[in-house]
């Protein structure tokens, strides 16, 4: 077991008062058998009035309410956790599904159905090129040892570039240039699992490597995979390996656009100053 504490602060700087609509936020981690929330704060400047829910994937989701103009907006997530998951690679998958290509029997393919679906793939043809590079049909290969090829190779053949932009690239994009954010590498990874007729989702979360300088790291993603036997198991391609006991998943979705950790509004002059910080520490 191991107890880490993880700090978020997202700050936001306007150029004049404006009024604050409400925000989404998805900030709370995910908790099960491998993980447990022993604390946890979530502030807000101006203060706020915050309702939790949880959505359609199950995801915690805090809505925060303000009655304040202001020129500034910070909100503070303080976290306390233990994490349980430190034999990632203890599990079973069904021996249906243990080598690759297979098929998800009825019931499991009808409720994998809306994770199947590539429906952001822009240009099918450049992805079925990179992947021929990767596996062939008339290759004998255990599902799982496919997967792993799959993150490593994205991991050795792309350059990681941190992107304070929003939004992803496409996987065109990332194979096209080379260079991309975790965000971009874990949707090449999920596009390219449907492409192979495999449910996949897109997680957000955080990723225990706190920089060595000590300044702020940022929130991280990576992809799952659903495998009958096993159930959801985790690839991070950004780092090249299955998710374990240093992965902290807040949200999962379809797609990424689903998982921002701050989702909002403001009604004012326009032009703003986004400034993020993230701290994970072992205690």
């Amino acid at each position: 077991m191991r107890r880490l504490e993880i700090i978020h602060r997202t700050t936001y700087s306007f150029v004049g008062p404006v009024r604050l609509g409400p925000h989404r936020l998805l900030l709370r981690p995910r908790e099960g058998h491998d993980l447990r929330i022993l604390e946890a704060r979530l502030e807000t400047w101006p203060p706020s009035h915050i309702r939790w829910h949880r959505d359609a994937f199950d995801n915690a989701v805090a809505i925060a309410s303000f009655d304040t103009p202001s020129m500034r907006l910070e909100i503070a997530s303080q976290l306390m956790v233990e994490h349980y998951d430190q034999a990632p690679l203890d599990f079973l998958v069904d021996e249906s599904a243990v080598f690759y290509p297979f098929r998800y029997d009825a019931e499991t393919g009808a409720a994998m159905q809306p994770y199947l679906q590539a429906d952001g793939l822009e240009d099918r043809s450049v992805l079925e090129a990179w992947l021929a590079q990767l596996w062939k049909p008339d290759e004998h290969i255990e599902t799982f040892a496919l997967l792993a090829r799959l993150c490593r190779a994205i991991q050795q053949s792309f350059t990681y570039e941190a992107r304070d932009q929003p939004g992803v690239q496409s996987s065109a994009d990332t194979l096209a240039r080379g260079i991309g954010s975790c965000r971009d590498f874990a949707t090449l990874f999920l596009e390219a699992v449907r492409f192979w007729g495999l449910a996949a989702r897109f997680v957000s979360g955080y990723l225990d490597a706190p920089a060595s300088d000590g300044s702020s790291g940022a929130s991280h993603a990576w992809a799952e995979v659903y495998l009958p036997g096993a159930g959801w198991k985790g690839f991070d391609p950004t780092v090249g390996e299955i998710t374990g006991s240093r992965h902290i998943a807040v949200a999962v979705a379809r797609r990424p656009d689903a998982v921002s950790p701050v989702t909002g509004s403001y009604f004012g002059p326009p032009g703003a100053e986004l400034a993020v910080g993230v701290w994970v520490r072992e205690l």
